[in-house]
């Protein structure tokens, strides 16, 4: 059974580079087994743990608990070191973390500088809750002018304006109409 999460590992591989779940027989050529039996009797075991799923036509599929990730038992710290545990007692998907209302979320690459003082940097990814109502202090996707802009709202003399988090940029004060798109919820941003 501990060998499993390897096996596990290898199809998660599998499937972000293909984009789609290995047939029995490429489970047998990926992981070594001898016998389709051997592949059945591991996808039975993921399909009870909820890693995998089959389609009407009895493809596989991922299952509920295939994209969840290790989540370590410590935070790291971002000041001085802290003594190392390798050990993980619990798992979380991405989704579970960043995003309540699925059909009400978008992902949205950031062009731009103008939030860099706010850690978002150019080609970062920020996930957006659709909404039209936003408090002061949120960052936000509005709309000004029939223009997208991502900005933290703010408040000048009971009129709503759009804060950079750059100081080579304006405060937008909007003349004609202010709309919220979205309120940002999260970013994440790919290194190297």
């Amino acid at each position: 059974m501990s060998d499993d999460a390897e096996y596990l590992g290898v199809l998660q591989d599998y499937y972000a580079s293909q984009r789609v779940m290995p047939s029995f027989a490429k489970i047998c050529q990926l992981l070594n087994f001898s016998s389709r039996a051997s592949a059945a009797a591991l996808v039975a075991r993921l399909k009870l743990q909820g890693y995998l799923d089959a389609t009407e036509t009895g493809r596989l599929k991922p299952g509920k608990r295939f994209f969840e990730r290790l989540l370590a038992d410590d935070a790291v710290r971002a000041g001085m070191p802290s003594p190392a545990h390798n050990g993980s007692a619990d798992s979380l998907t991405i989704d579970e973390y960043l995003v309540d209302q699925p059909s009400k979320t978008l992902l949205i690459p950031v062009k731009g500088d103008s939030m860099i003082d706010a850690g978002i940097l150019p080609d970062d990814v920020v996930v957006v809750e659709k909404r039209q109502l936003a408090s002061v202090g949120d960052i936000v996707v509005a709309i000004v002018d029939g223009e997208f802009t991502l900005k933290t709202l703010g408040r000048e003399k009971g009129q709503f304006v759009l804060y950079p988090a750059n100081k080579a940029y304006p405060v937008i004060r909007p003349e004609g109409q202010l709309e919220i798109f979205g309120v940002v919820v999260g970013q994440f941003r790919k290194y190297g």
